[in-house]
């Protein structure tokens, strides 16, 4: 983690441009994400984006609920000036600089939101504790949704899954570079797990409703609600 860090925070003022580059489809799955949080406009809700960079997620929702009070976490400090930056505009946003595996959720929330995060937790044990944490911060109704780079269920979908992906970066990036940087990087840091054992967890941990509401080969927007 020390080194997905030291990433971010070189690479948080472009992160805006590149993701674009790197992530098949991305705005269209922030879209799906936002789209499925069922609560109404003038509503006045809490949400913790976890991982929030440079807060393209956090303005998204605040476009969507004006009245919502949004808590911005992140670990590197360049992605929180990035995001304050982007967010200058919106009242109610606070920012937190912290590791999302020492975070203790302090209050209960009406959604819990990440994209492109969780999938830097190191092992399937790390991630079923961090979905329990999730659950027990929603107040009952609320909803937890994560866009995210996920495995597909057999060697054969996922080699499908990296080819796909690697002719959508090939559009904007040199090969050279994908391989040699992004695919590097990508093996190194990267640790997302079986979209459908994902599902279960968050089912076993006491998720209802839980739905892939996303999904572009290795890229998925999935969740649920806190009965």
């Amino acid at each position: 983690m020390d080194r997905v860090k030291e990433h971010f925070e070189e690479e948080a003022i472009e992160f805006d441009s590149t993701i674009l580059k790197l992530v098949p489809h991305y705005p269209q799955m922030i879209e799906a994400l936002v789209s499925v949080i069922p609560f109404e406009k003038k509503d006045q809700i809490k949400i913790i984006d976890l991982g929030s960079g440079t807060g393209y997620i956090s303005m998204k929702l605040k476009e969507a609920f004006p009245n919502s009070i949004i808590t911005c976490l992140d670990f590197a400090e360049n992605m929180i000036a990035q995001s304050k930056l982007r967010l200058e505009k919106y009242k109610d946003v606070n920012y937190l600089l912290a590791d999302i595996r020492e975070f203790e959720f302090d209050k209960n929330y009406h959604a819990v939101v990440s994209s492109l995060t969780l999938h830097h937790l190191e092992t399937k044990k790390d991630k079923i504790k961090f979905y329990k944490k999730v659950f027990e911060s929603l107040e009952s109704g609320g909803v937890f949704y994560n866009a995210d780079i996920v495995l597909g269920s057999n060697d054969f979908l996922n080699k499908t899954y990296v080819s796909r992906w690697k002719e959508f970066m090939a559009k904007s990036i040199p090969e050279e570079e994908i391989e040699n940087k992004w695919m590097v990087t990508h093996y190194k840091e990267d640790r997302p797990e079986i979209l459908l054992e994902q599902i279960e967890w968050i089912k076993n941990i006491g998720f209802e409703d839980v739905d892939i509401v996303w999904k572009y080969y290795n890229f998925a927007v999935y969740g649920g609600i806190k009965p």
